[in-house]
């Protein structure tokens, strides 16, 4: 079966992947489905977590023409970030939208290895016949009838590939965690040793920045020097990084020092996004 999700189809061949964080909202998605973009992230941390907007979002991101000539999944891949902080370990948000049919989640604000594995285990349904290897061991509830129908898969189709990549070399989920402060910054080394499964680590620079004294100075080198560390932590265990805030002045300089997982523009400004995929040759 060809791959669903189109940042993992990117990024699964060494590519740089393109996304943008979008408000959960119609008008929004039909735009995106005309988009450049590999996959967009549904904001819900700040701007409101409404599961029925997402799903209506969702519903709009379907083009008939691509369906129509061969392509069942969404040209832009839809993700959601969840408004729980890693701490609050609110599985049911991310099983929401993964039910209804998103290919990913941002889980924003993880800092421990507990939080790590949380957050891939929510992402995952579990397996007891194959533990202790199936780790981490998944906790996802099982109702994916409108995922299914939205993925355009069987319930048995859809179960063989509804688990988390790169782990499972054919899942078609993608595990999104958020470093945002110094404590995720130190425990990052234990969290991608001990916890498989986390796709994508994609920096938080404005709460960091507030962190370290510096709010939404994100181009100060005390910020930039603790992104640094994430960077060479990730390339260390081989794990993708990503970078929160891709513009013209800092395109050149993040593709340079390793990023691959790119949040972009909004869509209805798509200069950045064309240059960053000149830049990468895309």
């Amino acid at each position: 079966m060809a791959r669903l999700n189109g940042i993992i189809r990117a990024l699964e061949a060494g590519q740089h992947s393109f996304s943008c964080f979008q408000p959960i909202d119609i008008g929004t998605a039909v735009e995106l489905t005309q988009s450049k973009y590999d996959g967009v992230v549904f904001e819900g941390e700040h701007q409101g977590w409404d599961i029925t907007a997402l799903r209506h979002a969702l519903q709009y991101m379907l083009n008939r023409a691509h369906i129509a000539k061969g392509g069942i999944a969404p040209a832009v891949t839809p993700t959601a970030r969840i408004p729980a902080n890693g701490v609050e370990m609110n599985q049911f948000m991310a099983k929401q939208a993964l039910d209804i049919g998103c290919y990913g989640i941002v889980f924003p604000h993880v800092s421990t290895v507990q939080e790590a594995y949380n957050a891939v285990s929510a992402c995952r349904y579990p397996r007891l016949k194959d533990k202790p290897l199936y780790e981490p061991a998944g906790i996802r509830g099982d109702g994916p009838m409108q995922a299914c129908r939205y993925w355009g898969l069987s319930q048995q189709e859809y179960y063989n590939v509804a688990d988390v990549w790169p782990l499972a070399p054919q899942g078609e989920i993608l595990v999104v965690i958020q470093i945002e402060d110094t404590a995720g910054i130190e425990n990052l080394d234990d969290m991608l040793k001990n916890v498989p499964g986390i796709g994508v680590v994609l920096i938080g620079e404005g709460d960091l920045s507030q962190e370290l004294g510096y709010p939404r100075q994100t181009e100060h080198k005390v910020v930039l020097d603790a992104m640094a560390k994430v960077v060479d932590t990730c390339k260390k265990h081989n794990v993708i990084v990503g970078h929160p805030h891709v513009s013209g002045a800092n395109a050149e300089r993040v593709v340079a020092e390793g990023y691959r997982y790119l949040m972009c523009a909004a869509p209805r400004s798509y200069a950045t996004l064309d240059n960053s995929r000149k830049l990468v040759g895309r």
